[in-house]
Parts: structure tokens; C-alpha cells; sequence
């Protein structure tokens, strides 16, 4: 690949970056987070519970593309400084040192800030190691072969920035089409929700705001601080109405158009009407949901069942 040329032809810079690195580290590192974005958005949304969201995020996801043009250059300098810089002068220090080719180096090299960034992360946010070190040390390795490969070829900096533009087509493309292939061979496994038994469902549940929700055997229920659906004539406009009070509840099978399993909760008295709950969440962390109003905008609410 020329990389043990670059190294003669090039002036010595040690182990630190030049001012063309940081460009050409810059331009490569915004080109390609629509494609990464796309990849995280097509894995998001066909592996975890969308709740009955109508767009799953493509609203979102269209105003990022609309401004990407302004957003892209400033994501990318981060990432530069962040990911790639690092991993060009651990990979200019591993080739001075140590035997092998210079780009096994550059490929290497982007574990390190992940694995400096990756910890953190995941002590901090809770994000799991496995997932956070490898898809940081993804977004280092292209950035990062793509400053040796400008270095070798001595492209100027107009030239680095359209090849990077048009690189990030061609990545989109690439991730569009594989994003689907893998969804529709399986690859990426489509979310289900759990199937529960009324002996499951019953129990307590609750919620935020001291939503408490309590499902008997027999069919009856207690509510506290409750969201429920409003009442037809209601004149306010409301998403939910919050009801406290005693109903019945049972099984159902998709009265919410939500084309899940759930309860349907009937409280007595006036205080909103009858509330069809979904069943969300896994085996081991059932859920019921309710996406009061707008589903592109509505007001999601969330019981969990109380354990011991």
C-alpha cells in the first residue's frame, strides 16, 4: 500500500500530527457519521421496543441530514481530536518501534482512544463495554487510514475534502444497503415483545410520579396517581387525565391498535375512559406503556411491575 514509502518521502514529523493530518482527519471523521447514523437508527429501531412511536426517529433523523452541511465539519474536528489524532501518533510510535507493515498500525492504533474513551463512558452512562469500545474504535479506524492514505498521495486540502464528500455517499449507500440486508436475512433480529399470562400481569405496577397500578386475580384493580385516557368531551385538550379509584381490568389482544397483547382497564366512576395498556419491555423486564395522544409526539408512560 506504500505506506513504508510514505515514510521516505515524507518529512520526519515524530510522533505528533500535522496540520494536513487534522484536516484530513476532520474531513473523513464527519463524512462518515450519516452512514454510522444510519447503521445505530436501522439497528435502534429494529432491535429495541419503539413503544408505538409513528416514525421511530426518521423525523429526527431527516433534520440532521438537512443541516448536516453546517454540523458535519464541527462533528468531524471532534472526532479528529477525540479519535483519529490519537490513533495516528500511537500508529506513527507503533512503526517506529515495533516490526510490521505501517497500516496493520493505523488499524490497530484506534482501540487505544476507544479503550481511553470506552471506559469512562461506560462507568459514567451506563453504556456496556462491549458495545461502547468497538463502535468508538469504528469510528477511528477509517479517519485514520484515510490520514496515512493522504499523506502518501500528498493530496492538498480542497482535494482531502471533496474525496472525503464523496466517500460519504458512497458509505451511506453501503450502510443503507446492508442495514436492510442484514434486517431482512435476519442478521438483526427484529424485536417481539413478551407474551405474559394473566398470572403474569397480575401484580403491581408502577410508574413515575407515583403512577401505582394493581391488578388482581380476579379481575379488579386499583389505581393511584393513574394516567388514563381523557374523557371524549373532554375540553382541555388533554393527552391523559392522572385518576386514583378502583376498576376492573383483563386481557386483551390489540383493543389499543397497537397490534400487541396488553390489559384493558376500565376504572369506575368519571375519571377518564377505558385505558388499553401494552405489553412491552423482555421476559426478564416486562412492561406495560400507554402512548397517550399524537403518536409521532404523544406522551409516553411506562409501569414496570414491583418485584418482592
Amino acid at each position: 500500500m506504500g505506506w513504508e514509502k510514505t515514510r521516505g518521502t515524507l518529512p520526519d514529523t515524530g510522533p505528533t500530527w500535522a496540520p494536513d493530518d487534522l484536516s484530513a482527519a476532520a474531513a473523513l471523521g464527519g463524512a462518515q457519521l450519516p452512514a454510522a447514523g444510519l447503521l445505530w437508527w436501522i439497528y435502534d429501531s429494529t432491535t429495541q421496543d419503539s413503544y408505538g412511536a409513528g416514525l421511530g426517529g426518521a423525523l429526527g433523523a431527516l433534520c440532521f441530514l438537512l443541516f448536516a452541511p453546517f454540523l458535519l465539519p464541527i462533528l468531524g474536528m471532534l472526532s479528529a481530536f477525540v479519535l483519529t489524532l490519537p490513533s495516528v501518533v500511537l500508529a506513527r510510535l507503533a512503526g517506529r518501534r515495533l516490526p510490521g507493515p505501517g497500516w496493520v498500525w493505523h488499524v490497530v492504533a484506534p482501540v487505544g482512544p476507544a479503550l481511553f474513551w470506552g471506559v469512562p463512558a461506560c462507568v459514567l452512562f451506563g453504556w456496556p463495554l462491549g458495545t461502547a469500545v468497538p463502535a468508538l474504535a469504528a469510528l477511528g479506524l477509517l479517519p485514520t487510514l484515510w490520514v496515512g492514505l493522504a499523506r502518501r498521495r500528498g493530496w492538498r486540502q480542497w482535494g482531502v475534502w471533496w474525496r472525503a464528500a464523496v466517500g460519504s455517499v458512497v458509505l451511506f449507500v453501503l450502510a443503507f444497503g446492508g442495514g436492510v440486508l442484514a434486517t431482512e436475512t435476519g442478521l438483526i433480529q427484529e424485536y417481539e415483545p413478551p407474551k405474559l399470562t394473566r398470572a403474569q400481569l397480575a401484580g403491581v405496577w408502577h410508574g413515575p410520579s407515583g403512577a401505582e397500578l394493581r391488578l388482581h386475580p380476579d379481575g379488579s384493580a386499583e389505581a393511584v396517581k393513574l394516567p388514563a385516557q381523557p374523557p371524549f368531551d373532554d375540553d382541555h385538550f388533554r393527552d391523559y387525565v392522572v385518576c386514583r379509584g378502583s376498576g376492573t381490568w383483563e386481557p386483551d389482544d390489540d383493543s389499543g391498535g397497537t397490534e400487541r397483547d396488553g390489559v384493558l382497564l376500565k376504572l369506575d366512576g368519571t375519571c377518564g375512559e377505558d385505558t388499553f395498556w401494552s405489553i412491552g419491555g423482555s421476559e426478564g423486564a416486562p412492561e406495560l406503556f400507554v402512548l397517550f395522544g399524537d403518536p409521532d409526539g404523544g406522551s409516553l408512560r411506562i409501569l414496570k411491575p414491583t418485584r418482592g
